[in-house]
């Protein structure tokens, strides 16, 4: 007889990560694949293929980079061309796995479940979950439930806008957060200053080694990052902010020109207990949130 399994689906900008959730919080037997220019959901299809194997798969959780439209069960993720226009994601892996029960949502709402289950969110009712890796991505805990919004798109915080930036995002628009303090953006611009590097892990090694525009770079971001997340604190009045993701693991250069910001701009009195701490969850957030979302940790009503 086969076994019944819950698979999770994290669909990122170059990467699918897919594996089984066991005992509703642990997701394990991951395999990854890259997001090729071409083919793109036969690449996704045949990783949910060898993850599942010969079992029978009971439910299937995605989360997904944005934009989504939840209703609809489709993504538009900014950094897959080939899905630009709409992919139906839900559909596509219903016609896969038939009769199982598919959950969806974007990779925001999926971190923030993931932090407030078994992460930095854990008891706080009113909370923000962000990544700062090679893009800006973000959830939102409210009243102790996943916040989604009209489209499921609610928590995209790598899209407020930050004072005095005209650098141009890959949304159409400028001066986003994400424009200015992520990874790659960090590293375009460093090297538009004359910096050599390739990668944001480079970056933080050099502005720990003391590189003038390396330190530019990151004090640049950190504060990008620190303004954003007074402007969310103030909108949002929660208790926490969790960050996580590759690129915040830059440690004091990032980290010190961020908290600067927030002491400058998050001024209001019911801010002045808002905290901002670095994620405990080492990787795979977004799995882990979408292997929650498959198991039933959260009911639909929680959800919606």
């Amino acid at each position: 007889m086969r076994s019944v399994i819950v698979l999770a689906l994290d669909i990122g900008a170059t990467k699918f990560a897919a594996g089984v959730v066991h005992s509703g919080r642990q997701v394990r037997d991951v395999q990854v694949a890259a997001v090729p220019r071409e083919g793109v959901w036969e690449a996704c299809g045949e990783l949910l293929r060898r993850v599942a194997g010969r079992e029978r798969v009971s439910a299937v959780g995605i989360g997904s980079a944005g934009p989504v439209d939840v209703r609809r069960g489709i993504t538009l993720p900014l950094n897959i061309p080939e899905w630009q226009s709409g992919f139906p994601i839900v559909a596509s892996v219903q016609e896969l796995f038939p009769g199982a029960v598919i959950r969806f949502a974007h990779d925001g709402a999926c971190l923030a479940l993931a932090e407030h289950h078994i992460g930095g969110l854990r008891g706080v009712r009113d909370g923000l979950a962000m990544t700062v890796s090679s893009g800006i991505g973000g959830g939102i805990i409210e009243d102790g439930r996943v916040a989604v919004g009209r489209t499921g798109n609610a928590g995209h915080v790598g899209h407020i806008v930050v004072p005095g930036s005209q650098d141009p995002c890959s949304c159409g628009g400028v001066g986003c957060v994400e424009a200015v303090a992520s990874g790659m953006s960090s590293v375009r611009w460093a090297r538009g200053q004359g910096w050599t590097g390739a990668s944001g892990i480079e970056l933080a090694k050099a502005a720990h080694a003391g590189d003038a525009i390396a330190l530019a770079a990151l004090g640049r971001a950190g504060t990008a990052l620190g303004q954003a997340i007074s402007s969310a604190a103030a909108l949002l009045d929660i208790d926490r902010v969790v960050i996580g993701g590759g690129f915040a693991e830059s440690g004091g250069p990032l980290w010190n020109p961020m908290r600067a910001a927030i002491a400058e701009h998050a001024r209001l009195g019911f801010l002045r207990e808002l905290e901002v701490v670095p994620s405990r969850i080492s990787n795979g957030a977004t799995l882990v949130g979408a292997g929650v979302l498959a198991a039933g940790h959260v009911t639909a009503d929680e959800y919606d």
